[in-house]
C-alpha cells in the first residue's frame, strides 16, 4: 500500500513539476497514437461497411483472416514492418525506422483488422435494411452509407476507442519501430519499460497511472461529446 501512495505521489510530483521526458513522452503517444487511429479508420470504417453490407465470394475467408489478425502480438507486427523498413530492405532507403512514422505505420497495420471487426460487428445486423430504405427515399450511395454509420454511431466510436485504447497501450509496436529514441519517438510505454529495467519502479507505476489517466480522460471526453449529440 506504500509503494501505490508513493508512485501516486511521484506522479502527481512529475505533473506539478512539469516533467520534460513525461510530457514529451506523453506528446509523442498522443500524436502517434491519434494519427495511427485516424488513418486506421479511413481504412475500417469502409471496409467493414462492405463486409457487413455486401456478399461476395471468399467473405468468409476474409472474417476469419480478420479474427486471426486480432491475435497477433504486437511485436510480430512490429517485426513484419522492420522487415520492410530496415536499412538493407525494400523500403530502407526512406529511412523511416526509428521515426513515429514507423511507429504510425505499424499500429496502423496492428488495429486495422480490430477496428474493421467491431464495425462490421457493429453493423451487420441492420446495415441491409437501412441502406436499402434510405436508398428508395433518394438517397445517394454515399449518403445511405453514412446513415448507416450515423444509425450506429455509438458503436463505431467504441470500435475506434478500442482501437485508439489498444494503440496508446501497446510497447511492442513502439520498441521495435521506434527505438525508445528521448524527445522522438519515446512513448509513456517505452518510458515504463525503461524505467523498470533500470530499476525505478516507482517512477514507471507512476508513468502507469499517467497513462491510465490519459485514458480515462479521452473516453469521458468521447462519451462527453456523444451525450451532447444526442441532446441536440
Amino acid at each position: 500500500m506504500e509503494f501505490l501512495f508513493e508512485s501516486l505521489w511521484s506522479a502527481i510530483l512529475m505533473i506539478l513539476h512539469l516533467d520534460r521526458d513525461l510530457f514529451e513522452a506523453l506528446g509523442t503517444t498522443l500524436r502517434v497514437s491519434l494519427t495511427s487511429t485516424g488513418i486506421a479508420s479511413l481504412i475500417a470504417l469502409p471496409l467493414g461497411f462492405v463486409i457487413a453490407r455486401y456478399d461476395f465470394p471468399g467473405k468468409r475467408g476474409v472474417q476469419s483472416l480478420l479474427r486471426t489478425a486480432l491475435a497477433l502480438p504486437t511485436v510480430v507486427v512490429g517485426l513484419f514492418v522492420y522487415a520492410f523498413i530496415a536499412r538493407n530492405a525494400p523500403l530502407g532507403d526512406m529511412r523511416l525506422l526509428f521515426t513515429p512514422a514507423a511507429m504510425v505505420i505499424g499500429q496502423v497495420l496492428l488495429i486495422v483488422p480490430l477496428i474493421t471487426a467491431l464495425t462490421h460487428a457493429a453493423l451487420q445486423e441492420n446495415v441491409k435494411l437501412v441502406h436499402e430504405e434510405a436508398t428508395l427515399l433518394g438517397a445517394s450511395p454515399v449518403a445511405a452509407s453514412w446513415k448507416v454509420l450515423s444509425e450506429s454511431r455509438h458503436a463505431v466510436v467504441t470500435a475506434l476507442m478500442t482501437g485508439f485504447g489498444r494503440v496508446v497501450s501497446e510497447v511492442g509496436v513502439a520498441l521495435v519501430l521506434g527505438g525508445n529514441i528521448r524527445g522522438l519517438t519515446r512513448t509513456v510505454t517505452t518510458a515504463i519499460t525503461l524505467e523498470t529495467s533500470q530499476g525505478h519502479f516507482s517512477s514507471a507505476f507512476a508513468l502507469g497511472i499517467v497513462l491510465l489517466a490519459l485514458v480515462l480522460m479521452i473516453n469521458i471526453l468521447i462519451q462527453t461529446l456523444g451525450g451532447r449529440r444526442e441532446a441536440v
